[in-house]
């Protein structure tokens, strides 16, 4: 078997993407169009029947996707958007730190529930490779860097209490059922249709706006991500069946 082979070639898959309604999730639909996958976007159905940043990408991109309006959290939806899929990127969640010491029943039920009601309907459609995002937030506070894929998972807020909860469940499938599941975590994303109150729009917009700039404190590290790069992690670890019941950082590995 050549080293070709042993990757799965995208062009003309059956491609579902929960979340593609935000951030990261738009960027990646873009990149699976341009790499000639048949696209499912999955967005949160809402009554004004806003897709949220899917809304802002060009008609050549969206004349070739398929919306499909749903909601995490009720099966018969995740069911419904998973059949007939080859490959599925799992991005749907909640994901505002503060809010989710306020509404943390929320986060459970989108992020937790939502991945068993994705891991169930895939283990019916038998889908080929699962892409389960998770977030660097599991890690924690830390003593040192890099950060490896084997530092404990510490919750320090229900968010990332419910990330650990779902990334459990995407493994347990893989180590139970054998579903083909890999999982990522992407480090600082940045780039076009971010939300204003991460900290580079915050600063952008400080230095647009006002006369000082407030960086607040000065001590942390980061390791910032370029959202285009963040895609490219996505779709090279959905390439590869080597990486199926991995858990694999997405990074520069360079700390600012």
């Amino acid at each position: 078997m050549t080293k070709h082979q042993k990757n799965i070639d995208l062009k003309n898959k059956r491609v579902l993407v929960t979340g593609a309604d935000g951030f990261i999730g738009s960027h990646l639909v873009e990149k699976l169009v341009q790499e000639g996958c048949n696209v499912r976007a999955m967005a949160m159905y809402n009554s004004f029947n806003n897709w949220g940043w899917l809304d802002y990408l060009d008609d050549k991109v969206l004349k070739n996707i398929e919306v499909y309006p749903g909601d995490m959290r009720d099966l018969k939806s995740v069911k419904n958007a998973c059949k007939n899929i080859d490959i599925v990127f799992h991005l749907a969640s909640l994901i505002a730190i503060p809010q989710s010491y306020y509404t943390p029943y929320a986060y459970l039920e989108t992020n937790a529930t939502g991945a068993l009601n994705l891991l169930e309907s895939c283990l019916d459609s038998r889908v080929e490779k699962i892409i389960h995002t998770s977030t660097s937030e599991v890690y924690g506070e830390y003593d040192f860097v890099p950060i490896s894929e084997s530092n404990k998972n510490i919750a320090r807020s229900p968010y990332a209490a419910t990330k650990i909860a779902a990334d459990q469940l995407a493994y347990s499938y893989y180590s139970t059922f054998d579903l083909p599941v890999s999982i990522i975590r992407p480090f600082n994303t940045f780039g076009p249709r971010q939300s204003n109150r991460a900290i580079i729009p915050t600063i952008i917009t400080q230095i647009l706006n006002d006369k000082f700039i407030n960086l607040g404190s000065l001590y942390p590290t980061r390791d910032f991500t370029n959202v285009s790069d963040t895609v490219s992690g996505f779709i090279s670890i959905a390439q590869n069946k080597k990486r199926v019941g991995e858990i694999l950082n997405i990074g520069s590995g360079y700390e600012l």
